[in-house]
């Protein structure tokens, strides 16, 4: 695991004081979301990272916490990861990784995992492969076992915007918001699994967990003034159109 010094932007600081200390915000989803993850795992648990991608966190600048809260492989029995993009297979936070094609099924067996993860994955989804994709994430299941996934809420200010902007010109308008980040880690958006009328729909009759989050608003860049205009609107809006939704859905007993 990296161990690269990490230094808060000076908008973060600005903004969140707190942040000074251990380089993290109060509102910070990733230290919410893998928190939750690790009260749900322990040595014996086997994981499925689903879209983990090339693990950027593992080598990019971040906070320590959040790479030790992130970072599985050693403290669980095994880490899977899967991925369509082949750069799966360098990434370092994974002991096993498989290119998996669009609308493929895992390549795991029923009920063999513990936990699966998604993180900022569900968005990407086609709505033709959403209900066969469902289904395959229950299967390798073990009963009682977990889904974890966090993602942008389609009726949230995150999704309106996404989706009120071809895909085109993500990479192109992320880069003036968040300079240095990779062409490669940006994706084409679906929405066809962000809703909680979508979730329940799809992950049904399982026991699902959704509730609405609010992060810093890094999105709108390094300006003071955009975070600020972001916060004031998330806090008068309502809990159901948070920006993002954390989801934990729990696979029924056999």
């Amino acid at each position: 695991m990296s161990a690269d010094e990490f230094e808060p932007n000076s908008t973060l600081t600005r903004l969140y004081p707190e942040a000074a200390v251990g380089g993290y915000s109060r509102k910070d989803g990733q230290i919410e979301f893998y928190t939750r993850i690790n009260a749900l795992v322990d040595e014996s648990s086997r994981v499925l990272d689903f879209g983990a991608g090339r693990g950027h966190w593992a080598v990019d600048p971040m906070p320590r916490i959040s790479k030790q809260l992130r970072w599985m492989r050693g403290r669980v029995a095994e880490v899977v990861g899967t991925d369509v993009d082949p750069v799966v297979t360098s990434n370092p936070s994974l002991d096993v990784a498989h290119v998996v094609g669009l609308g493929e099924p895992l390549p795991l067996e029923d009920a063999s995992v513990d936990l699966v993860v998604a993180d900022y994955v569900l968005e990407h989804v086609n709505a033709e492969d959403a209900p066969a994709l469902a289904e395959d994430i229950m299967r390798v299941l073990k009963p009682g076992g977990w889904f974890a996934a966090r993602t942008p809420n389609k009726w949230g200010m995150i999704g309106l915007g996404a989706r009120a902007i071809p895909n085109s010109m993500h990479v192109r308008i992320l880069d003036k918001l968040q300079p240095g980040r990779k062409a490669e880690d940006v994706f084409p958006t679906r929405y066809s699994m962000n809703t909680r009328g979508d979730l329940n729909r799809l992950f049904a009759p399982h026991a699902i967990h959704v509730y609405g989050h609010s992060s810093e608003p890094v999105y709108f860049g390094r300006s003071a003034v955009a975070w600020r205009v972001a916060a004031a609107i998330d806090h008068f809006t309502p809990t159901r159109l948070a920006p993002t939704l954390m989801i934990f859905v729990q696979k029924k007993a056999a």
